[in-house]
């Protein structure tokens, strides 16, 4: 038999973060609603948005042999490249409406936004996931948000890559507009940063396999904490509510 409560009142907006960065769960059975239906939709959109991304990105790197017939009636390299500017541009906007709704939605909308990387106590805990995914620590705590880790983990090696990997696709998308476009005016700077247009490729190119290898420690980490950790994670990005099991079950 679980018991069933919200988490109590908290303060909104980024502020609140440096407060309640991590909370973890005492009780030894638990049933709290952490992740708004706007979070939970921008996380599955922006999944999707990112694997037709890295299919036409990879493909667009590395084309598919040549197909006989009329280019004008085939035109499939023109699709792939169709869909992921579609998708880059989509992608860029939802990451934008994640940006808006992390001010004023509730403080976990804004933990991938603001790790306290200030917190002594948070490194330490953060040093305990380690030990823990590492099959050093036995005994994993439970956190209602993000765990220490996660919260390091996204903000490094998803959000950063994430705004790069916006950042240089736009200056690319620029660059075959031409120099005296829109797109250019906005994202000519990136070209300042990097260097000439293969510099920019390469990074580009560089950060879809740091969100690919992410991606797919994410999934990982997320069912076994599933198993492991007696608590939801994939099914809490589904309802918003995260469940704790009885360890004495």
């Amino acid at each position: 038999m679980t018991s069933s409560f919200e988490s109590k009142p908290r303060p909104k907006g980024f502020l609140s973060a440096v407060v309640h960065h991590a909370t973890e769960v005492q009780t030894p059975a638990a049933k709290i609603y952490v992740y708004e239906a706007p979070v939970r939709i921008w996380h599955w959109f922006n999944a999707l948005c990112i694997v037709l991304l890295v299919i036409t990105g990879y493909l667009i790197g590395k084309p598919l042999p040549s197909v006989e017939g009329e280019a004008s009636e085939l035109f499939v390299f023109g699709y792939i490249r169709l869909i992921h500017f579609a998708a880059g541009q989509i992608l860029a906007i939802a990451l934008l409406f994640r940006i808006g709704w992390a001010i004023i939605g509730n403080h976990h909308a804004h933990q991938l936004f603001l790790p306290p990387l200030w917190s002594a106590k948070w490194w330490r805990e953060v040093w305990h996931e380690v030990r823990w995914y590492t099959f050093l620590e036995r005994t994993p705590k439970k956190y209602v948000g993000h765990n220490p880790l996660a919260q390091l983990a996204m903000f490094f090696l998803f959000l950063l890559p994430l705004l790069n990997a916006v950042a240089t696709g736009f200056a690319l998308y620029a660059e075959g507009a031409g120099t005296d476009s829109m797109w250019y005016t906005l994202f000519g700077w990136v070209f300042t940063v990097y260097g000439d247009s293969m510099h920019v490729h390469t990074v580009h190119r560089l950060t879809m396999w740091v969100i690919v290898c992410f991606s797919l420690i994410h999934i990982y980490v997320a069912i076994r904490e599933d198993i492991m950790s007696r608590q939801s994670l994939v099914s809490t990005m589904i309802s918003g509510w995260r469940y704790f099991k009885d360890d004495r079950e």
